[in-house]
């Protein structure tokens, strides 16, 4: 009689846990839910205690500082009327694994009540709710040469592959498709049960100053380090502050340690970022390093063809021939995403006029674009900037110090940093083999005098204009 009592108590807590957890998925919405709550169990209920296992000491911690008041009421209103709450560590919480686990139920949609809005902790809805794409997932990608490699290593890294690596660093040029891959190796570790925190350079700056504002910083860096994976896109916004930068590093060592796994995009390798110093660069430069390449002709073919497919399937009476992908695909200089863009222009006037694709006006529309940007390199600069300061090209490669070749050179080394993707020593071998220092000393040098010299300023954005200026198709 006493295991049937005891059977059906548990049973009741079973019930109330369940309603409970589906109450707090509503109130906190998924992400927040997922990062925090879902690993939770009731352990037990008994004389008005209700005591809740959490399998990790940063999980537990987090949940009694934030969330204990939460659960309580959650279980009140679920018919519950337990006294107090305590979160207490219980390392056989894993994923359900105890005898007093229960199924985790299907996820609800993200209602965020009147209270939610207005109580939820301001770095939950910053770091944890950040939505995925779910069409930019692997299964979406088009894989070529261009990204074969880069695609193969963010899925071992969301899969928890236990390898060497324990940071993957991507770099491209803008529309080259490295937030698809962060995106999909989010997606797919998701799927996995894994913890997973995906933000921008730009989100982990504004949080983070946030916190240093509130004095909770501490708390940042708990709930930073309670995930899994963890991936940062677009590195190159958070060059902006140098408290950033060093908190940054700190995250990075701090997941090497305890053997997790970050993935990083940014729009240039680590020895083009300057302003992160050399400790950061050597800690980003240690892990795997992959620039995605251009796409051949054959991977932007068959991404015009996805594309249009997935068009077609929506609108069944858009239909891009053939031919006008070809067309679109020949044009070498153009991303990715400019590609899609035509592609889409085009399909879009099909759409509404209700008029075929034809070839003449994939034509008008290729001609509206301008024709591709201009490939600049730091022999282009130099023959410009040579031809405007009426000079040789030798003398910028030469050790003359003398105001008439110094300023042009120092003109043309900080055009080539802005104009090219090129680190600061392959641009200092380029002028003479001179050390990064200097072409570092050039660039600020050149910024300083545009503040003030005019004449000058106007010299610089005139050479820009003409190294950056499209040529025709």
């Amino acid at each position: 009689m006493a295991q049937t009592t005891n059977n059906n108590a548990h049973q009741d807590g079973s019930v109330l846990w369940t309603s409970t957890r589906e109450r707090l998925r509503r109130e906190l919405g998924d992400p927040v839910f997922d990062a925090w709550i879902a690993s939770l169990q009731l352990l037990s209920l008994e004389k008005g205690e209700a005591r809740i296992g959490a399998s990790k000491p940063f999980v537990r911690n987090w949940v009694a500082n934030h969330y204990t008041a939460r659960i309580e009421r959650a279980l009140r209103a679920e018919g519950g009327n337990p006294r107090s709450v305590s979160i207490v560590l219980a390392p056989a919480v894993i994923g359900g694994g105890t005898d007093h686990s229960l199924e985790r139920p299907s996820p609800a949609p993200a209602q965020h009540t009147q209270d939610t809005r207005h109580g939820l902790h301001e770095q939950h809805r910053g770091l944890w709710n950040r939505v995925l794409h779910p069409t930019q997932s692997f299964d979406g990608l088009v894989i070529g040469a261009a990204n074969e490699f880069a695609c193969r290593v963010a899925r071992q890294f969301a899969e928890g592959d236990d390898s060497a690596a324990a940071l993957l660093y991507l770099h491209a040029g803008f529309g080259f498709g490295k937030s698809h891959i962060l995106n999909a190796t989010a997606l797919e570790a998701r799927k996995r049960g894994r913890r997973v925190l995906f933000l921008g350079a730009e989100d982990f700056m504004r949080q983070f100053l946030g916190a240093i504002h509130r004095r909770e910083t501490l708390a940042f860096k708990d709930e930073i380090r309670a995930a899994e994976l963890l991936l940062i896109d677009d590195l190159q916004h958070i060059c902006r502050s140098s408290t950033t930068i060093s908190e940054f590093l700190h995250t990075v060592n701090a997941f090497s340690d305890l053997r997790r796994k970050v993935v990083i995009a940014a729009d240039r390798a680590p020895e083009g970022f300057d302003a992160l110093g050399a400790d950061i660069r050597s800690r980003l430069t240690g892990g795997l390093v992959i620039a995605l390449g251009r796409p051949d002709r054959e991977m932007r073919l068959a991404i015009l063809r996805t594309r249009a497919t997935e068009f077609t399937k929506q609108r069944p009476h858009v239909i891009v021939p053939d031919e006008v992908l070809e067309r679109i695909a020949g044009l070498e200089e153009a991303s990715p995403r400019e590609l899609i863009g035509m592609l889409t222009k085009l399909a879009t006037y099909a759409d509404l006029t209700k008029k075929p694709v034809t070839t003449e006006f994939a034509e008008e529309t290729i001609s509206q674009r301008g024709g591709p940007p201009r490939k600049t390199g730091i022999d282009d600069i130099q023959k410009k900037t040579a031809e405007f300061y009426k000079l040789d090209i030798r003398d910028l490669h030469s050790k003359e110090r003398t105001r008439r070749v110094a300023r042009p050179r120092q003109v043309a080394m900080y055009l080539a940093r802005e104009l090219t993707m090129r680190s600061l020593p392959e641009i200092g071998r380029r002028f003479g083999d001179r050390d990064h220092t200097t072409v570092l000393h050039a660039c600020r040098r050149i910024v300083e005098l545009c503040s003030t010299d005019t004449a000058l300023k106007q010299e610089v954005d005139f050479l820009k204009q003409v190294l950056s200026k499209p040529k025709s198709v």
